[in-house]
């Protein structure tokens, strides 16, 4: 008996001292990480130098600066942009669409210039207020409303509440349905804890790059100008925080809410989207009584942002049924 206890024992002290001696050299190579790889914070300041301009406007919201541009005269449409990117995805749309339209398009909460807020949670029912105060504090009653990713979990899920506002919708390959295949890895790595700290503080520009690959189905539209602008964006004081924050919510599946929005709908999908699978297209087009689905091939999953005026050609066609594109608010009560 004490030699089975002996022998016990010792593989015990065993088992200690590899542990420990793994957790040593794990720490180890974590320290190291930092010392030599870590990217530290741009501040917000910097960052407005290099992606404001002229139409650039800053607007309080629950304490936060949130950073939008409203361009051209019309019917509104406001443009929202998915996780991680920011009102720059919309640049080619907003160039054609003035010229009919008042552009409305703002950084997210978390996101670009506005950043990290102290006062606004991330889970959508928050995002919500936020667009309804924001819609409120800009004057725009009524507006078509398009979204990609988040922004378009976030616009279905507004207008499922403000069918009176919101006149058109364009939801691009957005977030709702629960995916077979899972998270994207960045967003699975940030839920770990320990390991979200290597998301944190390392976050290299080839990270964010091959995070493109993955959202762009054609590689050689990614340029060295957007991979910097996306990190930039990505290492802006609290944004990596925020990206750990959001990636923590738990996902409610509320898709239940299309079945109510009767609004007009038009949604796209990039055929070869690995974040978000063009399966869940039909099920959106199913779910949404008044919708219509458009699948772009050789795209992935920002349609506005890699195939500009492919996508943009299919917006304009959906909205020229409603004579919207030509007309002002005082022109449209008129009639």
């Amino acid at each position: 008996m004490n030699l089975i206890k002996d022998f016990h024992a010792m593989n015990k002290n065993k088992f200690i001292k590899s542990f420990l001696k793994f957790c040593s050299l794990f720490i180890g190579l974590i320290l190291i990480l930092f010392i030599f790889f870590r990217n530290s914070d741009i501040d917000a300041e910097t960052l407005k130098e290099l992606y404001s301009d002229s139409h650039s406007q800053f607007i309080s919201i629950n304490g936060s600066k949130v950073h939008y541009k409203d361009q051209g005269a019309g019917f509104p449409i406001i443009l929202i942009h998915g996780t991680s990117a920011s009102l720059h995805t919309w640049d080619v749309w907003t160039e054609n669409l003035i010229e009919n339209y008042r552009v409305i398009r703002m950084d997210l909460p978390a996101f670009g210039l506005t950043g990290a807020t102290k006062n606004i949670s991330y889970d959508l029912e928050s995002y919500n207020r936020f667009l309804e105060s924001f819609t409120n504090k800009i004057g725009v009653s009524e507006f078509a409303l398009a979204g990609n990713s988040l922004g378009g979990s976030i616009a279905w899920h507004y207008a499922s509440n403000h069918q009176k506002q919101v006149k058109q919708l364009i939801l691009i390959d957005p977030g709702g349905f629960p995916s077979e295949k899972g998270k994207p890895f960045v967003f699975r790595l940030a839920e770990i804890p320990i390991l979200n700290l290597l998301l944190r503080y390392i976050t290299p520009k080839s990270f964010i790059k091959e995070n493109l690959e993955q959202v762009y189905y054609d590689d050689s539209k990614i340029t060295s100008e957007l991979v910097d602008r996306y990190h930039h964006m990505i290492l802006r004081e609290g944004s990596r925080d925020a990206f750990i924050k959001r990636s923590k919510i738990v996902f409610k599946d509320q898709t239940g809410l299309l079945e109510k929005i009767n609004t007009p709908t038009l949604i796209l999908w990039g055929e070869n989207d690995i974040w978000i699978p063009v399966e869940n297209g039909p099920k959106f087009e199913a779910k949404l009584p008044n919708s219509r689905l458009v699948i772009m091939k050789e795209t992935g999953h920002v349609p506005m942002e890699e195939r500009p005026e492919e996508s943009l050609i299919h917006l304009l066609n959906f909205m020229k049924e409603y004579d919207l594109e030509t007309l002002d608010l005082s022109e449209k009560e008129n009639l």
